[in-house]
């Protein structure tokens, strides 16, 4: 593993916090002001949609490439090189006047969160190697992770209301100028873990472009029915480049995208399965309960946001709480308990009436839902790294980050079409609230889906903290990996 030398922990740390604060913002920040963003750009109800998509699915579908990019280049080159993108991209975006501008922007916005999220991650990881300095380490991360998505509501209502949709894309600006300061400060320029040959863009554009038509497909069933040709040819026509990706990275390629035998790692293969249903009942969750509080209870955008905030403190509890426990107890048993304790939260959440109120139908299913995050969040991210050489550790980031934000926009799609079939098409109150606690039923059901795959698939590990090592196997796998690259 190489560590950068010079570098200055602490420094590193709120680093690589302002930035995963950053990215998760961006995720959520947008969804209170949607339906103003709609009325000032003259978006069509289904194209205000990619104002998430163009983001989550740019995000999720290159952050394969930002992680091999940071691993080939050095992590503090791509570290600085994404959040110069991000930020110019913040600030267009802020002053978009077409739709087909802000769509565009939070693409770009994407494409530079793909480059800087894996490589933060990777630097994390390499800072902080082991033991309890390694807990802390990640319990911040995954505070400040969960705290960006939460806080965005909040943030983004709070900006629509008193001030403009458009400072919902300025806001990431000064945050992106700081980070990018922190980093030229504290990140000293180490030599690339990896040397030689070039990222897989071709691996990168199939993925990304087959995970975009396959949400697109999704999204449009609520004009085209699952079984019309436009439904069929579209799922057909994204299966097909998603199965030529696979080809790719199979036979075509030297370098890789992403290695495959990186899956014969449990922890590896476990913690991106999990992590790809958690991002989808979140994001779900989140939208759900957002059109909630303003289409059938009629609260403003700002209050909104402000009602969103037991979430937020809950996930910091809950990040706090996995800290002090994971000295303690199995990282698979805090994913197994955190995971559990949100699918409650959901399946609370999925009992909203049109007549209810904050107090009786958001607060309590909120702690209960924002703990639990909190008690996993951290636990994913550390288990699905270990056991990874240190040549793929900014491989294995972007894939945690690349499933999770891949999750969230076809769980957004699916569970928003089964809502939206639910819901008919109906105005009335009652009709808008079947369909977003059916969608919340089904967020707790993924989540349900995700503890059976911790237990099945990840194997229980002593409670000190991952380290960063290897099998026998994956070592042997790692050695010929090399031996062919040479």
């Amino acid at each position: 593993m190489v560590v950068e030398s010079g570098a200055r922990p602490g420094i590193i740390l709120a680093a690589v916090a302002v930035v995963q604060f950053m990215v998760s913002l961006d995720l959520s920040v947008v969804n209170v002001g949607l339906p103003q963003i709609a009325v000032g750009l003259g978006f069509s109800a289904v194209g205000l949609t990619w104002v998430i998509h163009a983001y989550a699915l740019t995000f999720g579908g290159l952050l394969l490439l930002g992680g091999k990019a940071a691993d080939r280049y050095g992590r503090k080159r791509v570290l600085l090189l994404g959040l110069g993108l991000f930020g110019i991209a913040s600030l267009v975006g802020g002053f978009a006047q077409e739709p087909g501008h802000l769509v565009a922007a939070r693409a770009v916005q994407g494409i530079g969160a793909a480059a800087l999220a894996p490589a933060a991650l990777a630097l994390l990881t390499s800072t902080f190697p082991t033991g309890k300095a390694r807990i802390r380490a990640f319990g911040v991360w995954a505070a400040v992770n969960a705290a960006g998505g939460a806080l965005g509501v909040l943030i983004g209502g709070l900006l629509t209301q008193y001030a403009s949709w458009r400072w919902v894309m300025f806001v990431s600006v000064p945050m992106a100028a700081g980070a990018l300061a922190l980093v030229w400060r504290a990140v000293a320029a180490a030599p690339p873990s990896v040397r030689g040959g070039r990222p897989d863009v071709l691996g990168a554009v199939l993925a990304t472009a087959g995970m975009a038509l396959l949400v697109f497909g999704v999204v449009r069933t609520d004009r085209y029915a699952w079984t019309s040709p436009v439904t069929l040819t579209t799922l057909a026509v994204a299966a097909a480049l998603l199965a030529a990706f696979i080809y790719v990275e199979q036979t075509t390629t030297r370098e890789p995208i992403i290695r495959l035998g990186l899956f014969a790692n449990r922890s590896v293969a476990g913690a991106n399965a999990y992590s790809l249903l958690v991002g989808a009942a979140l994001s779900s969750a989140f939208y759900f309960m957002s059109l909630y509080l303003q289409r059938v209870l009629g609260i403003g955008p700002a209050l909104t946001g402000v009602e969103f905030l037991p979430f937020a403190l809950g996930v910091i509890a809950g990040s706090v709480l996995a800290v002090k426990l994971g000295s303690r107890f199995a990282p698979r048993t805090l994913l197994v308990s955190g995971g559990l304790l949100t699918a409650a939260g959901f399946a609370w959440f999925g009992l909203i009436s049109p007549d209810g109120a904050f107090i009786t139908d958001v607060l309590g299913p909120s702690i209960v839902a924002s703990v639990g995050f909190g008690l996993c969040l951290g636990q994913v991210v550390s288990i699905g790294t270990t056991g990874v050489a240190p040549h793929e550790t900014g491989t294995a980031s972007g894939l945690l980050n690349s499933s999770r934000q891949i999750g969230a926009s076809l769980g957004l799609a699916a569970l928003g079409s089964a809502a939206q079939h639910r819901s008919g098409q109906a105005v009335t109150l009652e009709a808008l609230n079947d369909g977003y606690a059916l969608g919340l039923t089904l967020s707790a059901a993924l989540l349900v889906a995700g503890v059976l795959i911790a237990l099945t698939v990840l194997r229980s590990t002593r409670p000190t903290g991952p380290t960063i090592s290897t099998s026998r196997a994956e070592q042997i796998d790692d050695r010929d990996s090399l031996l062919a690259r040479d």
